[in-house]
């Protein structure tokens, strides 16, 4: 039997660190074996794991994760690494590309955009290594571009920058949320919210839940998987 892939997740905040280590377990092939808060954390978790591949924020405590690609890529040729993070900035993607990332996800990133990210860079690792000799297409597939589904046409009635707003608050909220209090937050109808709480839910990025509310009547509440 193949054995898994080895992940390091690098993220300050526990509770994103939780949720991505759910998201790598729902992935078959992948196994978390570590979750550090800082780079100095981090550079321990290395040196005593040697994990396969790393997901790294960029905005650590105590330096930048860009530094700690660098520290990776010296010492850990064969480590790969994904960053999870909401920095933009061209400095920041530029070194990233640079340092050879396998990809780059902008925070919150979906579940489905997690899977089909990690799952595309499990297809590569497995072409490395059962053939001794490529074709054209399997060169092609290597090196091209993986993008994120969710940054793609989104379904009539969703619109991508409202829904990552609301991947956000959502993400705020662990004890889950409701039509009426995502609304309430973005300034929307609740039918609106119910809209994209829904679409999120067909995505296989949340759960939900019937509840009764304080006047007894039953609502639908919304949690992140």
């Amino acid at each position: 039997m193949t054995r898994p892939i080895e992940v390091l997740i690098v993220e300050d905040d526990p509770r994103i660190a939780r949720i991505h280590e759910k998201f790598v377990a729902s992935v078959d092939g992948f196994t978390a074996v570590g979750i550090a808060h800082t780079v100095e954390e981090a550079k321990m978790w290395m040196d005593e794991l040697q994990p396969q591949l790393v997901l790294v924020d960029v905005y650590l405590p105590d330096d930048l994760g860009t530094q700690f690609v660098d520290y990776v890529k010296q010492l850990y040729p064969y480590t790969d690494v994904i960053l999870i993070t909401a920095a933009t900035e061209v400095d920041v993607v530029r070194k990233a590309y640079a340092a050879g990332i396998e990809d780059y996800l902008l925070k919150p990133v979906t579940m489905q955009s997690f899977t089909d990210s990690i799952t595309s860079y499990k297809e590569k690792k497995q072409l490395l290594t059962s053939t001794t000799e490529f074709t054209e297409s399997q060169i092609r597939q290597l090196f091209k571009k993986t993008s994120q589904p969710d940054m793609e046409a989104a379904p009539k009635g969703i619109d991508r920058l409202t829904r990552e707003k609301v991947s956000s608050v959502i993400s705020k909220h662990p004890d889950g949320i409701t039509a009426e209090r995502l609304g309430a937050e973005l300034g929307m109808s609740r039918s609106t919210a119910r809209r994209y709480l829904e679409h999120l839910v067909t995505e296989n990025t949340l759960l939900v839940e019937q509840v009764y509310g304080s006047v007894g009547r039953p609502e639908r509440r919304y949690f992140l998987k």
